[in-house]
């Protein structure tokens, strides 16, 4: 919460003479106001008497009114604190003489434009990510056919209508839309810093609301002391621990968050308070370190970013329909929490606040939910945290390295779920061709006696081993991409689709929709979609990446 007067400033976060992003008279060199901003290399901002003499106004001798030059009204006001860092030191005033850059010289002849050769574009490029985008849109464009005849078949009244209309849903919400946002957002999202994170699926998530100086360790330790809690990385362990704590209603207070990514990658680790004991109800936080050189926009340098939100209910997401968390809409009150709790529990922690690092807005985030901010940035000094901390809270604060989240983690959910479908599959296909081996027709074919009788076995029989092949292809396929091999994955993915594809045209063609066929498709398909998704990609590529 704000204090009365409308400043976001509390304790410790006064804003330095010359910060305060209301406007205010400018300092005066020589009697006229000048330029904040020092002079000296080509295109610096200069001092300048403001007004220019030509339309200074008023009776000669008088004195000019001050007034705020542009420039300087314009300048990112930066409020600093008075824990961590000291405020920055005034600009020596600067030469009110008017200079024009060499950058911007008075033209000699008739300008021209010259079309940059940066644009265009030079060498191959990657196949890999074409290949990829490609099974993208097959595998999209065959769930939409599958979903369009999930739901013509469904409106047939039978017993099987309301699995279909259930299955439907499942289908649009968890695999068809996703899918739909991941292609999109890869041409209309921007892929650098906006302020934003992302979700697996490319959606605009969480607002960037806090940034924070200091090590890792110190980010622990300041949490831990806080009464945070870190959140679990999402395991096989952390998995069943979840599904127990919602049947049995027990707590969870250590219960993973869900992924967002932040400078191309998933956030390094989170910090959560739970409400009540409530599952639907939390405070979280999510850290990411910044690449190494990296400046915020207008040049400020942090350590980390974060994002933090309040979970006060669990809902549908108006973009997929998927059960998740909503968050409160006012973020700006988690920031403003999450930095009390660390100054309460440290006083000597240290905040200064970029105001209007972004402009206040009103927004959703990949859930759907509406986000408001006032945009101011708060920056807070952890350095030294780890080493004010007691005994108890520096032993369990020690920041290992962050780990590959290919070692001892949960692979990918698409990955195993396209090992159980490859299971079905093979088992779908062996009870197939049983079935087929032991129809009517095939035993009069064999037993007739005539003299194509034989050629008519060696079919059945030829026919049974090649779908009992493609099946065991299909788990041996799955088997080599659980290690991590490009190569398996790519013709695991062209296997599915070719079956896929040609599964769906069947099925239109020779006979209607029923029970089997449906099955039959449907694990295909989910097998495409798991196979050729972004989580699937990234695991089996860092094995290549981390023997470059």
């Amino acid at each position: 919460m704000r204090p009365p007067n409308g400043s976001a400033n509390g304790p410790g976060e006064e804003r330095a003479p010359g910060c305060d992003p209301r406007p205010s008279r400018a300092p005066s060199v020589g009697g006229a106001p000048a330029d904040s901003a020092p002079a000296g290399g080509a295109g610096q901002p200069v001092a300048r008497p403001w007004p220019p003499a030509s339309k200074a106004s008023g009776a000669p001798g008088a004195p000019t009114p001050p007034r705020v030059p542009p420039a300087a009204a314009q300048l990112p006001p930066v409020r600093p604190s008075s824990g961590a860092s000291s405020p920055r030191p005034a600009p020596a005033p600067a030469s009110i003489a008017p200079r024009t850059s060499d950058r911007y010289a008075v033209p000699a002849s008739l300008p021209v434009y010259v079309e940059s050769t940066k644009s265009r574009r030079t060498g191959r490029r990657a196949i890999g990510p074409l290949v990829d985008a490609g099974f993208i849109v097959v595998s999209l464009v065959c769930a939409v056919w599958y979903a369009g005849a999930m739901l013509v078949a469904s409106f047939t009244p039978s017993p099987l209508s309301a699995v279909l209309i259930i299955a439907f849903y499942a289908l649009l919400a968890y695999l068809v839309l996703p899918r739909l946002h991941q292609v999109f957002t890869v041409l209309y999202v921007p892929d650098y810093f906006i302020g934003r994170t992302r979700t697996p699926d490319g959606l605009l998530g969480d607002p960037v609301n806090l940034a924070l100086d200091g090590r890792a360790a110190d980010i622990h330790a300041a949490m831990r002391r806080a009464g945070w809690t870190l959140a679990d990385e999402i395991t096989v362990k952390s998995t069943l621990r979840i599904i127990s704590s919602t049947v049995l209603r027990r707590p969870y207070a250590e219960a993973p968050v869900s992924p967002l990514t932040l400078f191309g990658r998933r956030h390094d680790f989170a910090y959560q308070q739970e409400v009540g004991g409530n599952a639907a109800k939390r405070h979280h936080v999510r850290f990411w370190r910044v690449p190494d050189g990296w400046r915020l926009p207008g040049g400020e340098r942090v350590d980390w970013l974060a994002a933090g939100t309040y979970d006060r209910a669990v809902g549908f997401s108006a973009f997929t329909g998927q059960v998740t968390h909503k968050i409160d809409d006012d973020v700006d009150l988690e920031r403003d929490y999450i930095v009390r709790t660390l100054r309460y529990a440290d006083p000597r922690i240290g905040v200064r606040v970029i105001a209007d690092f972004s402009t206040a807005y009103h927004h959703r985030n990949g859930g759907g939910d509406l986000v408001r901010t006032d945009g101011d940035l708060p920056v807070v000094g952890v350095g030294g945290a780890f080493d004010r901390a007691d005994e108890s809270v520096r032993r369990v604060s020690s920041a290992p390295a962050r780990r590959d989240p290919g070692d001892h983690a949960i692979p990918p959910f698409g990955l195993l779920i396209a090992g159980f479908l490859a299971v079905l599959t093979a088992l779908n296909a062996t009870l197939g061709v049983i079935d087929l081996l032991g129809s009517d027709e095939a035993q009069q074919a064999v037993m007739s006696g005539g003299s194509d009788a034989p050629i008519v076995g060696v079919v059945l029989v030829a026919i049974a081993l090649v779908v009992l092949l493609l099946s065991m292809t299909y788990l041996v396929l799955w088997g080599l991409t659980l290690m991590r091999l490009e190569w398996a994955r790519f013709v695991f993915m062209v296997l599915l689709a070719l079956d896929t594809v040609l599964s769906l045209a069947a099925s239109d063609v020779e006979e209607p929709w029923g029970p089997t066929r449906f099955v039959s498709v449907g694990l295909t398909l989910l097998s495409l979609l798991a196979i050729s998704g972004r989580a699937v990609r990234e695991w089996t590529a860092a094995r290549r990446l981390r023997r470059a």
